[in-house]
């Protein structure tokens, strides 16, 4: 969410006439939330385009299902996961496609585009620019906040080389203008797979957009705390946390009286994590709370709670996360409890106060948390200012820029007389 929104308002604070193509406002207050506050602060010139979508994993309302599907669900939902594929093989989001390529070329033929960006996923978002580029010779760029065919953690190809995910996702970077990724190992994973069209793959990497709290924050308290901030998925590994904290405590007094607090979803859907849910008792028992999501608005307030950050991310050499920059910029300690495979630890190997866990035993963990409560009480403000001036290089701009500019000059240079 936070790069597409940073994306857009990147492009218009650069000149660019901006239209945002998405869903209707209900689909996400119906399934996975909203940020209000991130929604204010959306440049007021970008045109929100609201393209109608409908998917049956977004009807909550019962009472709007057919008798076919309310008894036979299993069989109603493989007729309907054969209805999407006919339209673009990705399940859930596949039959939107026609209703946002008709959208844009309505909107092409309104207001001539030059340029379109789809950010993925859902991959269904590369549509209309395959789309204009087809019809009108439109380029598009393809900026992959995941991947299609990789699956980030396990490193396997997640769809066989004559299946149509693979055939599309081919048409799609042959004839894209650009195709960004956040970072270099999934670079150049695609670029093996697609080594003619390596040439136009770039790195854009996730950034902060602002420093996240003020350099002269108060000394740590005698009470550690350690945040985590970020969405709770199945693949973070809570359970290897949980371990090693209660290991920790048992070695080090200092942080039998620490606490841990934990902000975010519970999921990247409505539906929240069962895995975390099943543990809120082991939790609280052991100086744990979870406190909910948090608006962008209120980002600075809530790491302004901190001593430490904990960096909690499955396990994956292609994993970098988002979070990653934004917690570098608060200057903060960092323990990262993650493989050290993961592409995180390239992005935080100079941080002057980061602690990496060899693996993910109890006893690891527990290391690497006692030295970071250890740098945290050390830690001065001028300590911290320092890490923040090193984080200054993760600053978002630095990484869309350069980017749109290369874009801009490319749309002048080919613009017609």
């Amino acid at each position: 969410m936070y790069r597409a929104w940073a994306t857009a308002n990147a492009f218009a604070a650069a000149g660019w006439d901006v239209t945002v193509m998405t869903v209707p406002r209900e689909v996400f207050t119906m399934s996975t939330g909203i940020d209000e506050s991130l929604e204010k602060s959306i440049d007021p010139s970008i045109e929100i385009l609201r393209v109608p979508f409908h998917s049956a994993a977004y009807e909550n309302d019962l009472s709007t299902w057919s008798a076919f599907r309310a008894h036979a669900p299993e069989l109603w939902n493989v007729m309907d996961a054969r209805r999407e594929r006919r339209a673009f093989p990705e399940r859930t989001y596949g039959s939107w496609r026609p209703a946002m390529e008709a959208a844009a070329a309505e909107l092409h033929h309104r207001h001539p585009v030059d340029l379109v960006l789809g950010t993925a996923n859902p991959n269904v978002d590369f549509a209309p620019g395959l789309y204009l580029h087809s019809r009108y010779g439109v380029p598009y760029v393809m900026d992959y906040r995941d991947a299609w065919q990789l699956d980030v953690f396990s490193g396997e190809r997640t769809a066989s080389p004559e299946s149509e995910v693979a055939q599309f996702e081919a048409r799609l970077i042959e004839n894209a203008h650009a195709v960004w990724f956040v970072n270099e190992p999934i670079l150049r994973w695609h670029a093996e797979l697609y080594p003619s069209s390596a040439h136009r793959f770039r790195v854009v990497a996730n950034g902060y957009d602002e420093s996240p709290v003020d350099a002269d924050a108060a000394a740590p308290d005698e009470e550690l705390v350690f945040g985590y901030v970020g969405t709770i998925s199945a693949a973070v590994p809570v359970g290897q946390l949980l371990e090693g904290w209660i290991r920790a405590r048992e070695l080090s007094p200092e942080l039998r009286s620490a606490r841990i607090e934990l902000w975010g979803h519970l999921n990247h859907t409505g539906i929240p994590n069962q895995s975390i849910i099943s543990r809120l008792e082991s939790f609280n028992a052991n100086g744990i709370s979870y406190h909910g999501s948090v608006a962008k608005r209120d980002i600075g307030r809530v790491y302004g709670r901190f001593d430490a950050l904990l960096l909690v991310l499955g396990t994956g050499r292609y994993v970098t996360s988002g979070k990653v920059f934004e917690y570098a910029a608060t200057g903060l300690p960092i323990a990262s409890v993650h493989d050290p495979g993961n592409a995180a630890s390239d992005v935080l190997r100079q941080h002057p106060a980061w602690f990496a866990t060899d693996d993910l035993s109890a006893d690891a963990i527990a290391r690497t948390l006692m030295q970071t409560a250890e740098a945290a009480h050390a830690q001065t403000p001028s300590d911290r200012e320092r890490t923040q001036q090193w984080a200054a290089q993760f600053q978002r701009a630095g990484q869309l820029d350069p980017r749109i500019a290369e874009l801009r000059e490319f749309i002048d240079q080919n613009r017609p007389a």
